[in-house]
């Protein structure tokens, strides 16, 4: 029978459709389904706002109801904010493991594996919806789907690739960078994401007073896939069943994918609003009541034994993160820390010997990094006209981690993000590159089951780079200070980035055979690693170590390799890093990660620019020495791209011009 309220929800359904057909936001959410709360602007967060064993069954709860209702059983994973498994409930009947698709037809990389267990998708889908998101953005990982592809927005021909194209590879299981689940209870975050972060719509955030508390993620289809057309609205079985679980905890409408343009195109955060729903969520049996009924709630090796855990309270001790004190305290900063609640990135010293960063040189690169933060406009937060919340990290030339520094409120993402974004540059800047890529086993690609599909060596990627720059040397040589922006360039399936039709960047898979599970280098070093953490979840291989890249194929037991540091948590192939230089010598690199790529390459550059005026001696890569000097098949490579007018308190154009 329906209830009032349901009668309400499908009545609000109807009236929206008259006015978002063939694209456009979603309904506006009804009484209920929205936490009141005040807007917030990053200062929400408090003691009190987390995610209580109530909640996390009340969620689950809610899920259920709606597969119930749609005859789909399903997997439903809940995370804080910090990205603890809170709970995994799996439906009588839900399908076991998932089969990653792009649906392009590409074969190879993760295309096409189908032995990832559902609960590991589910985990993924939850995390994303919590890491992306914050008090002035809600993101989905349909918003993460519409980011990542190789067009934005996909489907649209001659358009360049994703704002954020290769996110998808961060937050991985194997990097050193990422927290570990330690004992039965929840710790100190960013937790490790099984699959990176995830483009299958069905993970959405949730809020608690304005504030994102966590996520929730769903699998119920036995995919694990994308939207590769945004041109329509789905009925996406998963995403209904994960709004439904979000009700009372939804994301605030003024916060949504929806309401915030990137590059002058709305993002999409759902394409069903409530009113889509079968169930009514507020009158769903309690959790009582379906547990060991409807289905139970799983163990998942490595993140939850399998009861309902409360989740951690951000930004309090014991999170994993914590305001920022001497020396960096005074920029309304926090910095990650661990179970204690030490700082785990305190500013130190490089390991180059007579020319290495010092540590006042590494905290004087993060202040003015994120001074230049402070005062920089947000593009992809509300309310409009708020300063940009990122990460900063500085690394040395061999991809030590010197220092990290996040704003208020900035996405939890960005962490790792920044960490990768700056390691990227030290490693493809240095002349130990190509031996450190030439060093690595291939991978080891599956297609079913445990049949071998085929391998593809990192070190290959260096030969075809040669090739393709016409330099014998590159990569082995120092001459060429390479950003995270002009990694990306080559990292595109079409050079130059958007123009169908024309040849792949030389560090990516072919079209064809690109997709956004088969990116080529950035996956290939790390392709290894991930698999085995599956294999681990399923029984099969022990844990994967704390490193993405020297993990050798299953077929070879995962044999690993010595790999480089810089390698440890994965490359990163979208804007937002520079190197950094001692005159004519490389001494590390910095990653921002945050509210918008062309603010995180601007950051990056003037943060290093201003603190070398500050202190002198060190500063950006010689002009000489900076990509944008390459012109492969007479296209010229980027260094950085610094957004017009960006300053709040200023009118200044050129920001970065002459720098």
């Amino acid at each position: 029978m329906l209830t009032t309220r349901h009668i309400a929800l499908v009545v609000a359904a109807a009236a929206s459709a008259l006015t978002s057909c063939g694209g456009g936001s979603t309904p506006a959410s009804p009484a209920g389904a929205v936490d009141a709360a005040p807007p917030c602007a990053g200062s929400c967060a408090s003691a009190s706002t987390f995610l209580t064993t109530s909640d996390v069954g009340r969620t689950i709860a809610q899920a259920v109801a709606e597969a119930t209702a749609r005859n789909q059983p399903a997997t439903i994973a809940v995370v804080d904010r910090v990205g603890n498994v809170l709970a995994v409930f799996r439906m009588n009947g839900a399908p076991a493991s998932v089969t990653v698709s792009s649906g392009s037809g590409a074969v190879g990389g993760l295309d096409g594996v189908n032995i990832v267990p559902a609960t590991l998708a589910a985990i993924s889908k939850a995390l994303t919806g919590a890491y992306l998101s914050s008090e002035g953005n809600a993101f989905s990982t349909r918003t993460a789907s519409q980011i990542v592809q190789q067009h934005f927005n996909p489907g649209e021909r001659l358009a360049p690739g994703g704002p954020l194209f290769g996110v998808q590879f961060s937050q991985l299981p194997c990097a050193d960078t990422n927290l570990r689940r330690v004992g039965p209870s929840p710790g100190p975050g960013p937790q490790r994401a099984p699959l990176g972060l995830a483009a299958d719509p069905g993970g959405l955030p949730l809020y608690q007073a304005g504030t994102p508390v966590g996520g929730v993620g769903v699998v119920a289809d036995g995919l694990y896939g994308l939207d590769p057309d945004i041109g329509d609205r789905d009925v996406d079985t998963d995403e209904l069943i994960a709004l439904a679980a979000t009700f009372g905890r939804a994301a605030p409408d003024d916060r949504r994918a929806d309401r915030i343009t990137a590059d002058g195109r709305t993002l999409r955060f759902a394409d069903a609003g409530f009113g889509g729903l079968l169930s009514d969520p507020a009158t769903a049996p309690a959790f009582g009541a379906i547990d060991g009924v409807a289905g139970s709630l799983v163990p998942v090796p490595g993140y939850t034994d399998g009861t309902l855990q409360a989740g951690l309270a951000f930004g309090e001790p014991g999170s994993g993160i914590r305001p920022a004190g001497p020396p960096l305290d005074g920029l309304d900063a926090f910095v990650p820390t661990d179970a204690a609640d030490a700082p785990r990135f305190p500013p130190v010293a490089g390991s180059e010997p007579g020319v290495a960063l010092t540590a006042a040189e590494v905290t004087t690169i993060l202040r003015e990094a994120m001074a230049v933060a402070n005062r920089a406009r947000a593009q992809i937060r509300r309310p409009t006209g708020s300063a940009a919340r990122v990460s900063v990290s500085v690394v040395d030339s061999a991809g030590n981690v010197l220092g990290v520094l996040r704003s208020r409120d900035a996405p939890l993402f960005g962490l790792d993000v920044a960490i990768q974004k700056a390691r990227t540059a030290a490693l493809l800047s240095s002349p130990d590159a190509a031996s450190a890529l030439a060093g690595l086993p291939p991978a080891v690609y599956l297609d079913g089951g445990l049949t071998v599909l085929g391998s593809s060596a990192p070190g290959d990627y260096v030969t075809t780079l040669r090739d393709f720059l016409g330099s014998p040397t590159a990569l082995a040589d120092g001459a060429t200070a390479f950003t995270a922006r002009a990694t990306g360039n080559l990292a595109r399936p079409f050079f130059p980035d958007g123009v169908d039709g024309s040849a792949p960047g030389p560090f990516s898979r072919p079209a064809g055979a690109w997709s956004p599970f088969n990116t080529g280098l950035q996956l290939d070093t790390s392709y290894n690693a991930v698999i085995q953490h599956v294999a681990f979840v399923a029984g099969l291989a022990p844990d994967v170590g704390t490193s993405c890249a020297g993990v050798g194929g299953f077929d070879g037991g995962f044999a690993t390799v010595p790999a480089a540091t810089a390698l440890a948590s994965g490359l990163q192939i979208f804007p937002g890093s520079v190197p950094v230089y001692r005159g004519d010598t490389l001494v590390g690199a910095v990653g921002v990660s945050g509210d918008g790529v062309d603010q995180d390459d601007m950051v990056a550059f003037l943060g290093v620019h201003e603190a070398g005026l500050a202190l002198g001696g060190f500063g950006n890569a010689p002009a000489n020495l900076r990509s944008d000097r390459l012109t492969p098949g007479g296209h010229r490579l980027r260094y950085v791209n610094c957004p017009q007018s960006p300053f709040l308190d200023g009118s200044s154009t050129n920001a970065c011009s002459g720098q």
